[in-house]
């Protein structure tokens, strides 16, 4: 259920929602269509050149509604049980604002708030999916990293998604904003050097793409926890607006499709060739 291709430049790619493999045991009640527009769809594609430039390469073959490993295990929630969650449960209000909208490490509803399941999950159930998926998965991520980081002395690590052209009801805090053709996120400046950011910021921004930076996706789990720029590990988490290469409602490539993957490579080259200690 992971797909990983070592690398050996300081740069490391990861897609955790363009996963289309649906596990046996997701026993989902709501629309499959519906369900297929939660996931980051053909991301993996549109950086499917990134192996051969030497880029480490981790992507989820499962989908995000089944678990979102940019999620932690402590994002849990509890009106999806049917008996009490045994571990760690988050109480920063902040973090639990994405729960509350059924957007936790198990998804209970899709952007539109139409519920995911017609029954209650057991414990055991979620106990298995971190086990097969969410292990593994940061597993790959951490061990990609620390490989980079440990070659050249420094890592980049870039997150990679892609957004609804439109907020829905349900998916951020700011429902019904149209985005912009790229967010770019460091969590204000936490977790990669703002010089870094700024430099992908100014690279799409000249091939004429319209960019927001932290704003509204600041970057969440994945970039948090294995970044650390004092020490030369700078993770961000890029979004594409799907509406650059792809239809929302079929799910099929645009003509789009193809110009932005040219210039998604333009950009992995450059950061490829980026020293951030030099920044």
């Amino acid at each position: 259920m992971i797909h990983f291709i070592p690398g050996n430049t300081a740069l490391v790619l990861d897609s955790p929602h363009s996963g289309t493999q649906y596990p046996a045991d997701f026993q989902f009640s709501c629309d499959a269509q519906a369900l297929r527009r939660a996931e980051d769809t053909h991301v993996e594609k549109l950086y499917d050149f990134a192996p051969r430039l030497g880029v480490h390469w981790v992507e989820a073959k499962f989908p995000r509604s089944y678990l979102d490993t940019n999620r932690n295990t402590t994002e849990i929630d509890e009106t999806l049980l049917e008996t009490p969650w045994p571990g760690l449960i988050e109480t920063d209000a902040s973090i639990m604002s994405k729960v509350r909208l059924g957007k936790g490490l198990i998804w209970r509803s899709l952007d539109d708030g139409m519920p995911i399941y017609a029954r209650k999950l057991s414990a055991a159930e979620l106990q298995k999916r971190i086990a097969n998926c969410w292990q593994p998965y940061h597993d790959a991520v951490s061990s990609a990293i620390d490989t980079a980081h440990a070659s050249h002395g420094y890592s980049i690590h870039i997150n990679c998604h892609s957004m609804p052209a439109i907020a829905s009801s349900h998916a951020t805090q700011f429902p019904g904003e149209a985005h912009a053709d790229f967010v770019v996120g460091d969590r204000d400046g936490t977790t990669a050097d703002p010089a870094l950011s700024k430099k992908i910021c100014a690279l799409l921004e000249g091939f004429g793409y319209s960019v927001s930076y932290n704003h509204p996706y600041k970057g969440v789990e994945l970039v948090r926890r294995y970044s650390n720029p004092d020490a030369q590990r700078h993770s961000i988490q890029l979004e594409i607006n799907r509406k650059l290469y792809m239809s929302e409602d079929t799910l099929e490539v645009t003509p789009g499709f193809a110009p932005l993957k040219k210039h998604l490579q333009s950009l992995v080259e450059l950061l490829v060739k980026t020293d951030t200690r030099k920044l």
